[in-house]
């Protein structure tokens, strides 16, 4: 072989060389990203499920309050307005659960204060980053946030006035007559033109909650 080939050679080992280590420079640069990405994405599953569970448990607090005013109709009339913003108990605590199983952290909850019902969640991913190509990046956790709302699926509609009792006949034994059963206050109207009445008397005849209200991500 002559010197010249040795010389070729010599000169392109180290433009080899080279060229494998800035493609494994790029490789981690597209793990490290992707990398990122994934714990990113994991991190939003995590808030979206946690403020989800959040507001369900909300939604749920208000089943045994709606029992209790089957007699009521301005309290009907107040839960299922615009402005209603669920009943005192916190769902929270739902939302630190719901981020755990979702290998999540960290977690900030709280009930919305812009006139919604629902619930803002913040939190970080347990698992950092592990490398640093990027610099700064190496054990940084993803972030995420998320809002979940609590919305009517129906309106409520009271009864009628019932019309004015008879005057009582004044020859007639007053223990005799019995007692005046409670009247449905109204009923409440879903989409589809489904009614159900509101019974004091009847309490198999109110819904779920879940078909009453609606739970569903939204922006912040």
């Amino acid at each position: 072989m002559s010197s010249r080939a040795h010389e070729d050679s010599g000169q392109a080992a180290p433009l080899y060389i080279a060229a494998v280590a800035g493609l494994l420079f790029v490789a981690l640069i597209f793990f490290a990203f992707g990398e990122a990405d994934i714990q990113r994405n994991g991190a939003q599953s995590a808030a979206d499920a946690a403020a989800l569970a959040a507001a369900k448990e909300s939604r749920s607090l208000l089943e045994p309050e709606l029992l209790a005013h089957l007699a009521d109709p301005d309290y009907f009339e107040s839960v299922f307005s615009t402005s209603f913003l669920g009943e005192p108990g916190n769902g929270c605590g739902k939302a630190s659960e719901f981020a755990a199983l979702n290998d999540a952290g960290d977690v900030s909850c709280r009930p919305l204060s812009d006139g919604r019902w629902g619930y803002e969640v913040r939190l970080k991913s347990r698992k950092g980053m592990s490398t640093d190509i990027v610099p700064g990046t190496e054990g940084k956790h993803a972030e995420a946030e998320a809002v979940a709302v609590v919305e009517p699926r129906c309106t409520f509609i009271p009864a009628e006035a019932p019309d004015p009792e008879p005057e009582p006949d004044p020859e007639s034994d007053p223990d005799a007559s019995p007692e005046p059963e409670a009247a449905p206050i109204g009923k409440v109207r879903c989409a589809g033109d489904r009614d159900w009445a509101v019974d004091p008397e009847d309490l198999t005849l109110m819904p779920d909650v879940a078909d009453l209200f609606t739970v569903r991500l939204a922006e912040n």
